[in-house]
This record gives structure tokens, C-alpha cells and sequence, in this order.
């Protein structure tokens, strides 16, 4: 019984702050019709005559005799006494506007008419919107009960499941061991109480093993293999060192060599860790974008450019394309573009072509598309290509110069674009990338 009072008292709380606000937005709704009207008559008994509106002309209303009301309204003065009184009735019908004109003369209007007329309409209003309230006031507690209802029974019901349950402190107790007992990095590590009320807690705690166990590989795997790619141009550089040590000083052709080797070696660990830099700042989040609009076709122009000036071993071509435009990092996405350039260089023998294109997908959205006439990529290795320090056969070595990082970073900088690639390959044929970025084009 006093849940049932209470949910009374709080409908009636309700109703009572739903009446008020609404009078509230009557009074104001009253008080806005009434100036508009008002001035809007004013305003074109002032500009009838073709003169202009001044919000500086000097105007008000003022109350006449009856005497001095204009003969054509005398009947009307008269009438309008014989129909239901409103308030101010007698002071309303002998007013008149009296306004300056552009020339300073003092200009009179009958008035009263006009505000009789609008006074009733507004009082009209206002008898509705009291009718409203009225019937708000009557009705509103038990329409906001019924509304009230299905939230009261949903509490009873919580409140009656809450009583009903038993609570069993041991078996928080036993997941608490379980879980002390388990190894994120062990290999079979799994949550299990054998508790099918924790069923659900065991599902969610093992994926989330399964998730940091990946994790955990992937990173192991990661130092693993960038240990070793340092490692070899380290022991390379050590062993030439040596060998200038030993015998190396005197003879000019093991010196030259030697140097040549030394520094080919040191731009390759130099390229090399800046790759590693760029990806560890992406993982940690320190890699900031600049999103702007820009023109993705005069972006891949640029890489064009670039490419046919520091390139000439290879047929560049820029198909002609549609000037499309995206939101995102332009410095970026060229950087990601010329890594897919770079990379068609490296596996496409000398005299063969690279195509280049601006486009749209089947899916409307704005793309860049790679292709050469390279070594090609077999077909289980195409998922693979994008994962660090992966090569799909001894050819994507070190011979060519690559680290295995580029496409990793070209996929980073993708995906922080909302992107993704389509890639299409036949070995000894070629390959074909394209890059899309999910947004409507402009």
C-alpha cells in the first residue's frame, strides 16, 4: 500500500510540473502574439501610405472621448456594447494610435476597433488554453500512473527476483581461485569452475585470454623478428670492420668495399628503424592525423611525379580519372601510395609498366589503384602480405632493399583512415592494389 501512495505522490509531482510548464509556455505564446499583433499593425498603418518604418519615430496609444471617435466607427463603438464585455472594453474602444511622420507632423489612427477585435480573439485563446489546463489538472495524475505502470511492475519484479536470489559468497570465492590460478601467456590457459551460473563470466574471461594471448604472440613474434633484422646488417657491419682491422687498411679495393658495404648497411638499419618508430608510435596512439578535405587525384599526381623523376627504369602511366576528394591526412595517404609504388618497383623487372589511377569502387567510394607487371604474389600468401616483416619468397628479401615493414605501415595509415584494400595477383602477371576510402566522394 505505501508503494502504491508513492507512485500516486509521484505521478501527481509530475502532473504538477507538466501543468506549470505549460502555463508557462501559454503565458509566453500569449505575450509574443500580443506584441507581434500589435506591432505588425503598426507597422502598416505607418507604411500604408508608402512612407517608411522608423523604430526611432516617436509613437503611443492614448484614449479619446466617446465624442471623438470617428463617425465611420460610431456605430461599431456602439454595437460592440451590446456583446459580451470583456475587460478594458470601455478604455480599449475610445483609443487611438498617434504616430510622427518622415516630416515631423503628428499622425492619428482609430485604434479601437482593431484592439476590441484582437482582445476578443486573444481572450478566446486563452479561455482554450485554460480549458486545457484545467483538464491536465484533472486527468494528468492518472495518465502519468498509467504511464508510471509498466516501470512500477518492472521494479516490483527486480525487487522480488533480488529477494528470491540466494546469494552463495563460496562461489565468488572459487571464481577468484580459478582466476589466480591462470597464465595469460600459457598456451591452454582457460577459466573453468564448472559453475554453470558462471557460465556466461567463464565465456567472456576466456575470450579475453584468447584476445591477450594473440596479442602476447604477436608482439613476441614482432621483437622476434625485428631482433633478426637488425642483427644481419649489425654482424655485416661488424665483419667488414674486422676485415679493415686485419688486412683491410693497406689495400685500397677491400677498403673501398668495405666502406660501400658499411654504408649501404647503415641505411639500411637507419630505414629500418624508422619503420619500427613509425609502427610503435601508431600502436601507442602518438601518431597524430591532420583530417582535411583534399584532392585524392592531384595527391596521386604528385607520387606520379615523383616517381617518374627518381625512376627510370620503369613505364609510368597516370590514367586520367575524375578529380575526387576525401577527408583525411594528405601527407599521409601519399605516404602510404608511394610505399605501393615503391614496392611495384621493386618486384617489376626493368621496361615493364606501372599504372596509376583515381577512381570509384563498385561501391561508389573514392579509390587509388597500383598495378604492375611484377613477380606477382601467390595466391595463399595475398592475406599475409600486409603483416610485419612478411615476405612471400626469397626474391622479397634484403637483396631488394625491403625491410617487410612498408605495406605494414601502408596498412596502418589505411585503417586509420576508415580504409581498405582490395588486392588482385597472378604470379609472373602482375599485381594490382587498390586503396578505398569509404566516404562520399564531393
Amino acid at each position: 500500500m505505501n508503494e502504491t501512495k508513492k507512485m500516486r505522490s509521484i505521478a501527481r509531482n509530475i502532473n504538477r510540473s507538466w501543468v506549470a510548464g505549460l502555463f508557462a509556455a501559454f503565458l509566453l505564446f500569449d505575450i509574443l502574439a500580443a506584441g507581434l499583433t500589435i506591432g505588425g499593425w503598426c507597422y502598416f498603418q505607418e507604411t500604408k501610405t508608402g512612407a517608411e518604418f522608423s523604430l526611432k519615430t516617436p509613437r503611443h496609444f492614448e484614449t479619446i472621448d466617446a465624442d471623438q471617435i470617428p463617425e465611420e466607427h460610431q456605430g461599431y463603438a456602439q454595437r460592440s456594447k451590446r456583446w459580451i464585455l470583456i475587460p478594458f472594453q470601455d478604455t480599449m474602444i475610445r483609443a487611438q494610435y498617434v504616430y510622427e511622420d518622415s516630416s515631423g507632423k503628428k499622425q492619428t489612427v482609430y485604434a479601437g476597433k482593431f484592439l476590441i477585435f484582437s482582445w476578443r480573439c486573444l481572450a478566446l485563446i486563452i479561455l482554450i488554453q485554460l480549458l486545457s489546463l484545467l483538464s491536465d489538472m484533472l486527468t494528468g495524475s492518472r495518465k502519468a500512473r498509467r504511464q508510471l505502470a509498466p516501470l512500477y511492475e518492472m521494479t516490483q519484479k527486480a525487487k522480488e527476483l533480488t529477494d528470491a536470489a540466494a546469494f552463495d559468497e563460496s562461489k565468488f570465492h572459487d571464481l577468484e581461485d580459478a582466476i589466480s590460478q591462470i597464465s595469460p601467456t600459457g598456451p591452454d590457459a582457460r577459466l573453468q569452475t564448472g559453475d554453470t551460473e558462471l557460465e556466461g563470466l567463464e565465456q567472456a574471461v576466456n575470450s579475453l585470454l584468447d584476445r591477450m594471448r594473440q596479442s602476447y604472440q604477436q608482439q613476441a613474434r614482432f621483437v622476434s623478428d625485428a631482433s633478426h633484422e637488425l642483427r644481419t646488417p649489425i654482424a655485416v657491419i661488424q665483419g667488414y670492420a674486422n676485415m679493415l682491422d686485419r688486412w683491410g687498411k693497406e689495400d685500397e679495393k677491400i677498403l673501398a668495399e668495405s666502406i660501400d658495404a658499411i654504408k649501404s648497411e647503415s641505411d639500411h638499419m637507419k630505414k629500418l628503424v624508422e619503420q619500427l618508430l613509425f609502427l610503435a608510435r601508431g600502436d601507442s596512439g602518438r601518431t597524430k592525423l591532420t583530417m582535411e578535405e583534399f584532392s585524392l587525384r592531384e595527391t596521386i599526381k604528385e607520387v606520379f611525379d615523383e616517381s617518374v623523376m627518381i625512376d627510370s627504369d620503369h613505364y609510368y602511366h597516370l590514367k586520367e580519372s575524375e578529380d575526387l576528394k576525401i577527408t583525411g591526412d594528405a601527407a599521409m595517404v601519399k605516404q602510404a601510395a608511394r610505399i605501393l609504388v615503391d614496392n611495384a618497383a621493386k618486384y617489376t623487372p626493368a621496361g615493364a609498366d606501372i599504372v596509376l589511377q583515381v577512381k570509384k569502387n563498385e561501391k561508389n567510394h573514392p579509390c587509388f589503384v597500383v598495378q604492375d607487371e611484377g613477380i606477382g604474389i601467390a595466391a595463399g600468401d595475398v592475406s599475409h602480405v600486409f603483416e610485419r616483416f612478411f615476405r612471400a619468397d626469397p626474391a622479397r628479401g634484403r637483396d631488394s632493399g625491403g625491410t617487410g615493414l612498408g605495406l605494414s605501415i601502408a596498412k596502418w595509415i589505411v585503417d586509420r583512415h576508415g580504409g581498405y584494400f582490395q588486392v588482385l595477383s597472378r604470379e609472373e602477371i602482375g599485381t594490382r592494389i587498390t586503396v578505398c576510402f569509404p566516404q562520399n566522394p564531393h
